[in-house]
């Protein structure tokens, strides 16, 4: 089966290259589930700060239009990337990994 996944090496946002998964279908789906569910994490930090795409943007370094695209679930983020979130939100990086509505509370962190 192939599916279409965003080229990263394309100016053009709407590119797309094919991606051969038919041992690994299931997994490619849990992979774009995951890439969606990061981007929803980070718009709900973002917004619950009152910040705009553009104002975190300019706060972690990163352009516009990625931290779009990284809410939409069109950007498979690396750790590096994934790391400097966490540490603009004040987190670990598994507590950003953490997509329920509800963040980890201090006491299931282990803080006193």
């Amino acid at each position: 089966m192939l599916i279409a996944a965003y080229n990263p090496y394309s100016f053009d946002p709407n590119e797309t290259v094919p991606i051969h998964c038919s041992l690994f279908t299931v997994h490619c789906s849990l992979q774009m589930t995951l890439i969606a569910q990061f981007g929803q994490r980070i718009r709900q930090l973002r917004t619950a700060r009152g910040l705009s795409q553009e104002q975190l943007a300019e706060k972690t370094g990163f352009h516009r239009t990625y931290i779009g695209m990284i809410e939409r679930g069109e950007r498979n983020l690396s750790l590096a990337n994934i790391g400097v979130f966490a540490q603009f939100f004040e987190m670990s990086v598994s507590e950003l990994m953490v997509f329920e509505k509800e963040e980890i509370t201090t006491k299931q962190r282990g803080d006193s």
